[in-house]
């Protein structure tokens, strides 16, 4: 009778564990290197550790616009950002974090499809795991209304 008392109240522990996840949006618009990695590339890592730290999960989505779009082409010299020397001396090294965002810690990469081609940009130029999105503020609002907490990362 122990054994199945324990049993079910470990079962419920995991059920109730599962149950506490949080959900956060990250509207990025930053073209800032440097805001970029601390709030994006660092402090999401950080924040999942946390999470996970307690049992818990957390869902994080990144809506992509605004100046941020450079962080995520496939081949930064055929763009309009191919004159960015900070950016141009990393890119290689950041675009396998931000890939291992994707695919290590699940993380859920949404590019507003409105400006791209303000930016020159066509499906083709973006990274394979970013999901082009009708626009920004559809994608922030659904995320939202899925009870998603909003944080900005703008300039």
């Amino acid at each position: 009778m122990k054994k199945i008392l324990l049993i079910v109240s470990l079962l419920f522990s995991l059920v109730q564990a599962e149950d506490e996840s949080a959900k956060v949006v990250y509207d990025l618009t930053t073209k800032n290197l440097a805001k970029f990695e601390r709030n994006i590339l660092k402090g999401i890592v950080f924040n999942k550790t946390l999470y996970a730290n307690q049992l818990k999960e957390l869902d994080v989505a990144v809506v992509i616009h605004g100046g941020a779009y450079r962080f995520f082409v496939q081949d930064l010299d055929s763009t309009i950002f191919k004159n960015d020397d900070k950016l141009q001396k990393m890119y290689k090294e950041l675009k396998k974090r931000i890939a291992s965002m994707a695919d290590t810690y699940d993380v859920e990469f949404l590019m507003c499809g409105a400006a791209m081609q303000r930016n020159k940009l066509t499906k083709k130029d973006i990274v394979p795991f970013v999901t082009i999105i009708p626009n920004s503020t559809i994608g922030l609002i659904n995320k939202q209304n899925e009870g998603y907490a909003y944080i900005p990362v703008g300039d």
